[in-house]
C-alpha cells in the first residue's frame, strides 16, 4: 500500500507525513460506519472513503447505491479539504444522488454550500441514515 499523507496525497515511503493507512478488506458494516466516522472526525476524509469504498464493492447488489453515496460523500469533503472547491461540488453531489433521506439532503445543502464560495469544512453523521442491514 503506497504511503499517503492525512489527505491521502501519496508521499515517499518512511515520509515524516505518511499516516496509518486503513484496511484493503471490506469491514462489516457497523465496523466499516464507526471507522469511517473516526477518520472524519479527525479530518482524515480520504481514508474514510477507503473504508466505505471497499465495503461498496463487497455488498449486495441491492446496498451498493448506499455505500456508493457515502464514499462520495467522502470523496467531496476530501476535494474540499484540498482546495478543489469544484470537485467537492461534483462529488458532494454524486454522493447524494445515490442516497436518500438526510444524508442527501445533506450531500444536496452542503454543494450549495460551497459552490456559492462557503469553504468550510462540513461535518458529516454518517449514522443519519441506518446502514443496511445484513
Amino acid at each position: 500500500m503506497r504511503a499517503r499523507d492525512a489527505l491521502g496525497r501519496p508521499v515517499p515511503a518512511g515520509s515524516p507525513d505518511a499516516v496509518e493507512p486503513v484496511p484493503e478488506q471490506a469491514l462489516p458494516p457497523e465496523q466499516a460506519l464507526d471507522l469511517a466516522q473516526s477518520l472524519l472526525d479527525e479530518g482524515r476524509a480520504f481514508f474514510a472513503h477507503e473504508v466505505l469504498e471497499a465495503v461498496w464493492k463487497a455488498c449486495p447488489v441491492d446496498e451498493r447505491d448506499y455505500w456508493q453515496g457515502l464514499a462520495q460523500l467522502c470523496v467531496g469533503i476530501t476535494h474540499l479539504q484540498r482546495g478543489n472547491q469544484q470537485g467537492a461540488v461534483t462529488l458532494l453531489r454524486r454522493g447524494a444522488g445515490h442516497l436518500t433521506g438526510r444524508l442527501a439532503q445533506w450531500g444536496t445543502t452542503e454543494a450549495a454550500r460551497v459552490e456559492a464560495g462557503d469553504l468550510t469544512l462540513p461535518r458529516l453523521r454518517l449514522r443519519d441514515s441506518a446502514a443496511p442491514r445484513r
